[in-house]
């Protein structure tokens, strides 16, 4: 081999050292940027992503008790504003937390937004101790049950960390939208004022999902309340459904009927 034939095979290897040092480089460089992705990792999101595989195993499809249910699911399923009305125990904020838990797991609504008037029975929000998370927390714990049955208390946190699920007083949504994807349940109606109701109806977008609930019966409030209203108002509207629960839809237990029974009486 001559001078000249050995100067540039060894100019080769030294070209092609040089581009597998570049490789063993950029490998580096990704591997080290991988680790980094995964350090940076949200810690609540993998939690999050083990209680719905654990959960996925356990849950149970929803599963209406009463044919009335049955309707009131599909109602929900196929109106943009729901109205459930009648009395306690026929599973009304069970049937609708059920279907906007699962929309949640499924990944079919965007956020849960729960919301109820803040007087009840002459008690007013500002003399409940804390501060506005803590003071309406005690009306969303009917819907905590269903939520951590269909989701799991670990994704339940995880979802209100977030603002995927969003608790608040009905006067708290003036000034909001609710938007695509959104599930609104405005529970215990009755004690809203017309007002009021017609506030939360003009917060109404477009592909949102709007669930109503309560029993005319039994408003706390002195003059006309909102739900009786808005219903009169509304029905007959497309995209519209007031659905009535009976006595005979009461599924808590024989006791509650019994109770309702002898205060209709009365």
């Amino acid at each position: 081999m001559t001078a000249k034939s050995r100067r540039s095979v060894k100019r080769l290897c030294t070209k092609m050292n040089g581009r597998r040092s570049k490789r063993k480089q950029a490998v580096n460089r990704d591997s080290d940027i991988q680790h980094a992705a995964f350090a940076h990792l949200d810690f609540d999101a993998i939690q999050l992503q083990s209680h719905r595989a654990h959960g996925e195993r356990q849950i149970r499809p929803l599963e209406a008790k009463t044919d009335s249910q049955a309707r009131y699911m599909r109602a929900i399923q196929t109106h943009a504003v729901t109205f459930g009305i009648g009395p306690a125990g026929t599973g009304k904020s069970y049937c609708a937390a059920g279907l906007a838990a699962d929309g949640l797991r499924r990944g079919t609504i965007s956020r849960l937004i729960l919301t109820r008037p803040a007087v009840e029975a002459g008690e007013q929000l500002g003399f409940l101790p804390g501060d506005v998370d803590e003071k309406f927390g005690v009306y969303i714990e009917a819907f905590r049950e269903i939520l951590d049955e269909r989701l799991g208390r670990g994704a339940v946190d995880y979802y209100l960390r977030h603002g995927r699920i969003v608790a608040a007083p009905l006067a708290y949504m003036r000034g909001r939208t609710f938007g695509p994807g959104n599930f609104v349940i405005l529970d215990e109606a009755q004690n809203t004022t017309v007002t009021q109701m017609k506030m939360f109806l003009t917060r109404i977008g477009t592909d949102c999902t709007v669930v109503i609930n309560g029993d005319v019966q039994q408003s706390d409030l002195k003059g006309a309340n909102g739900l009786a209203d808005a219903i009169d108002r509304l029905t007959g509207l497309a995209q519209v459904k007031v659905h009535a629960f009976e006595r005979d839809d009461i599924v808590r237990s024989g006791l509650v009927r019994a109770v309702i029974d002898r205060y209709e009486v009365a």
